[in-house]
């Protein structure tokens, strides 16, 4: 049984919370720090439509300092989506500059950069 938490815990760090598969298998509900579960929190809250706990959230998980990059790119990036549609470019552009600086290979998936509202913003930063 300690192998088996072992190696949960292993890939929890590995592939980080904002990481679909790890999600999917709610092995997000096992990160012992507090930004991690926020992180997780976070982005289940963006994907319920609730926007203004999901902002809440990942501003509490980035602030708690996120242990990998590519968690903290994650939550600058739900960010940005939720400034960019409520009409917050500049906070917006601001989030994906964040993001960028922290990970320059960064990218959307085909179907985030296709959006209206952040996919003109982030391509103007790349």
């Amino acid at each position: 049984m300690k192998q088996i938490s072992a190696l949960l815990c292993a890939a929890l760090l590995v592939t980080g919370c904002a990481s679909p598969i790890v999600r999917d298998a709610g092995l997000d509900r096992l990160a012992l720090r507090k930004a991690e579960k926020d992180l997780s929190l976070g982005i289940r809250a963006y994907e319920d439509g609730d926007y203004r706990n999901s902002t809440r959230l990942l501003q509490s998980a980035l602030a708690a300092d996120l242990f990998l990059d590519s968690d903290k790119v994650a939550a600058h990036k739900y960010l940005a989506f939720m400034q960019c549609s409520q009409s917050r470019e500049k906070a917006c552009r601001d989030s994906f500059r964040k993001a960028l600086a922290l990970d320059p290979k960064f990218e959307l998936t085909p179907a985030e950069s296709g959006h209206p509202a952040w996919g003109p913003v982030f391509r103007s930063l790349k």
